[in-house]
């Protein structure tokens, strides 16, 4: 029964990636808004059925992966190690897939990659549903560390998941620039591991005096406002 198992899970996993490569290729051919799911089934030689079966919606054909990744950040929470804090524990894993170059953090530079990236970008409702993606693993993240602590804490879960998920989604952006103005992922890993640590930096030491402005800074600032 185990082997029947794991061979029906193995041609769902093959029919999901056959699905999402179709879709793709025809999305990149001919635009988003031009390929109809029909379509899509039409060339995966599957019905209309079969790929609802497998997704939910017509954007989750090229968001699917993604999707696949929003309980990532909550996961790194749930299995920190004993005495490992968690802002260590998400900055340990999210620092392991960028380093390993892995798409989830925007670290890839496969010309596919890009290209997906990019439709998405340029297609509203595969953006509007991406942002969703991002809201919903903030909000696991939430849940799983109200889970995790007691007290006045619990309130407090929001605001460090909101965070935690905001230097993900910063690093991110700035990998996808880099890589969208032609430098490749091996280029951009140095500068992206640097804003990394210093991101998680702040957050596991507060913001603290950030930003502060030099003795008499602000003063003179305004001074040369009143003279203009």
């Amino acid at each position: 029964m185990a082997e029947e198992l794991s061979l029906r899970e193995r041609k769902k996993i093959q029919t999901r990636r056959t699905l999402w490569r179709t879709a793709a290729e025809l999305f990149l051919e001919r635009g988003y808004d031009q390929v109809s799911v029909a379509e899509v089934a039409l060339a995966a030689e599957v019905s209309k059925m079969t790929v609802f079966n497998y997704m939910s919606s017509k954007e989750d054909l090229v968001l699917g992966p993604m999707r696949e990744h929003i309980g990532d950040a909550a996961r790194a929470v749930r299995d920190r190690r004993p005495g490992e804090s968690v802002v260590a524990a998400f900055r340990r894993d999210y620092m392991a897939a960028l380093n390993a170059y892995d798409a989830s953090v925007g670290m890839s530079d496969h010309p596919y990659v890009l290209r997906i990236h990019r439709l998405i970008q340029e297609t509203p409702v595969l953006l509007v549903r991406a942002h969703e993606y991002v809201r919903q693993a903030q909000m696991l993240l939430a849940e799983e560390l109200a889970a995790s602590v007691e007290g006045p804490d619990v309130e407090l879960a929001p605001v460090v998941a909101a965070q935690l998920m905001s230097v993900r989604y910063v690093v991110h952006e700035h990998n996808h620039r880099r890589l969208f103005a032609g430098e490749s992922a091996e280029e951009i890993l140095p500068g992206a591991v640097a804003l990394a640590e210093r991101a998680f930096d702040l957050v596991e030491q507060g913001l603290g005096d950030f930003g502060t402005l030099p003795a008499g800074a602000g003063s003179a600032h305004a001074a040369g406002a009143g003279a203009e």
